[in-house]
């Protein structure tokens, strides 16, 4: 039969025929094909074979294809020597897996996923070669990240079984999968594709047609944002790289994991993306053009944001961009033995135990004695609940404890060396605390604010020592986070910004520098990723639930963003995207109206019962 004049597929997937209206059910993927032998289609090929599918590998490239049985043989020897698989069902995997050159090897493949280079016409080159080779029914799949589907559905001779796939690399191990339909796509290939994913293990989501769909969307946003921070010298790629990964607990720094995507495949995803939604913040940064262009894509050539060992490698050499590290107490540091802190607030109280357990004197000074003894009480509560964990001994405890002398004025801080404000994000408030600090404090002490937004040059104008004012930005719950970014304003003194740094040290956290603008370095990037989020649910893309899943499962985040925004508070949310788009002025980083509109009904997130998601009441 001529496959060419053959029935297309509304006999076959379209809702409208008997047999689909009938039985709803999916067909069945036993044989599938996948195009493309690099990195992602050997995983693909080998979650495939590993589920008992019929795999057919294609590449013009023999050596792709070698490299490929190669990979596959070595991870089935892994699973073996792990217990996960027995030797028989890996060589039974192993024998489902052949490789050929031609195209013509899928005329009897049920599903064809295409994984070739993120290139437009080669893909549409192989869609259209297919088209006049794969049987009526069979499903073509894309696994694009940033190309249109509906363009390469259009140019196809049978639009209604193209979708595209989009797995995760390493395949084998990340569980979601993007199931993307255009409006051509019938919903029976939908149905087929997604209950193969399910049968693989992976998690699927259903999305629609934009470029990098939803996972990659909000991912590529971010990872575009923190190149243009770097390209602006405002931080360094490691210190970049540590804020997000010990601030946010992300697997990877967004520099990092540039370099591991392919600077290359960066740009591509982030041209298609600002080609559909002219938005700035996907416009991309000229750094990522200049290292493309110079041939520096990342690990695949040895050299990206960092350098490698060799091409391929994921071991870090050192080279002239990578900062020494002596170990020793940074030159011109003052001395610091007694700090003070401000507040009475839980981040007062998790930096005073902080500070406790690092052996510093601590006044904790609140307003009132009775206030300053309730935070000390948690303090106790809080060591008690390490000591029952084991990762405090009794004794620790009671010293640390017995460091924490609580006051109820400020006056208490007058022998401190560091005095550090932890009380309400209200620039009034703090500017009335530095001007009391200033007279309070004796010449010499530097004084600190723990800031997530504000511009501290502005709490250091309020006294008469601006160069002893610097930010030391927390994390919470301080005793669990290892980031502090240490914020210089334009008039900090080099000493007091060495004093910082030997004091993180001694308390055993991670700072990383930063100038004193809008977000510092983790809200700068956190929250425009969030804010795309919120966008996304109020245009209808997806749901919360599909964008929560979407980012833990595809891009490793330990919290959702819908998760992650009711924890921190939908109002401190919209607070700090006010911030971050007065100072920026870029109409991407204006908060998304419906953010807005929740703050204005009182839905606050956990702490209220409702703010994306309804909570139980305690």
């Amino acid at each position: 039969m001529d496959r060419k004049s053959t029935p297309d597929l509304s006999t076959s997937l379209s809702p409208a025929s008997p047999s689909a209206a009938s039985s709803l059910s999916p067909p069945a993927l036993s044989t599938i094909a996948v195009v493309g032998l690099g990195t992602m289609g050997t995983g693909i090929a080998e979650v495939l074979t590993r589920a008992g599918r019929e795999v057919i590998g294609i590449d013009i490239d023999d050596a792709a294809a070698l490299k490929a049985v190669t990979a596959l043989d070595a991870a089935t020897a892994r699973a073996v020597r792990r217990g996960r698989i027995s030797e028989r069902e890996r060589q039974d995997a192993l024998a489902r897996f052949r490789t050929f050159r031609d195209l013509q090897a899928a005329a009897d493949a049920d599903l064809v996923i295409e994984v070739v280079p993120e290139d437009y016409e080669l893909k549409r080159q192989v869609f259209a070669a297919l088209d006049g080779i794969v049987r009526p029914g069979t499903i073509l799949a894309t696994g694009t990240n940033a190309l249109s589907v509906t363009r390469l559905a259009a140019d196809s001779r049978r639009p209604e079984r193209v979708l595209g796939l989009h797995f995760f690399n390493p395949a084998p191990a990340m569980k979601l999968v993007e199931v993307v339909s255009s409006v051509l796509t019938a919903p029976t290939a939908v149905a087929a594709v997604t209950a193969l994913a399910r049968e693989l293990g992976k998690d699927p989501i259903a999305v629609g047609d934009r470029p990098g769909f939803v996972a990659d969307g909000l991912l590529f946003g971010y990872l575009n944002q923190a190149a243009a921070m770097y390209e602006s010298k405002y931080a360094t790629r490691e210190d970049i790289d540590a804020a997000m990964r010990l601030g946010c607990g992300l697997p990877m720094g967004p520099l990092a994991l540039l370099d591991l995507i392919g600077v290359d495949t960066a740009r591509t995803v982030l041209e298609a993306m600002y080609a559909a939604s002219h938005d700035r913040l996907h416009a991309p940064a000229p750094v990522l053009g200049q290292l493309a262009e110079a041939g520096l894509t990342g690990r695949k050539a040895g050299r990206g944001f960092y350098t490698y060992e060799s091409p391929g490698s994921a071991t870090v050499v050192p080279d002239d961009a990578t900062p020494a590290v002596t170990g020793e107490v940074p030159a011109g540091a003052r001395p610091v033995r007694s700090v003070g802190v401000a507040g009475s607030g839980t981040m007062a109280g998790g930096i005073a135990e902080v500070f406790a357990k690092a052996g510093f004197q601590v006044v904790l000074a609140a307003r009132g004695l009775e206030k300053a003894e309730a935070a000390k009480a948690r303090i106790a509560k809080s060591l008690a609940r390490s000591v029952d964990k084991g990762r405090l001994t009794a004794e620790a405890r009671d010293a640390a404890l017995a460091a924490v002398t609580p006051a109820g004025s400020l006056e208490s801080f007058a022998e401190v060396d560091l005095a550090v404000e932890a009380v309400a994000e209200d620039l009034e408030i703090k500017q009335q605390l530095f001007a009391a600090l200033d007279k309070v404090c004796k010449p010499g002490a530097v004084l600190a604010t723990t800031t997530s937004s504000l511009p501290v040059v502005a709490c250091a104008r309020a006294t008469a020592r601006p160069q002893d004012v610097i930010g030391m930005h927390f994390f919470n719950p301080a005793p669990a986070m290892k980031l502090v970014e240490v914020v210089r304003t334009v008039l900090t003194a080099d000493d007091v910004h060495a004093t910082v740094r030997a004091v993180c040290a001694k308390i055993r956290k991670h700072p990383v520098d930063c100038g004193d603008r809008a977000g510092f370095i983790v809200n700068a990037l956190l929250f425009p990723y969030l804010n795309n989020a919120i966008k996304m649910v109020q245009e209808h893309y997806a749901s919360l639930d599909d964008i929560d899943a979407a980012m833990k499962l595809g891009g490793g985040y330990p919290m959702g963003p819908f998760e992650l925004l009711d924890v921190v508070g939908l109002d401190v949310s919209l607070a700090i995207e006010k911030v971050l788009h007065a100072e920026f002025r870029d109409p991407g980083l204006a908060p998304a109206p419906l953010l807005e509109h929740l703050v204005a009904a009182g839905c606050l997130g956990r702490k209220t019962g409702r703010g994306f998601r309804e909570y139980a009441r305690r």
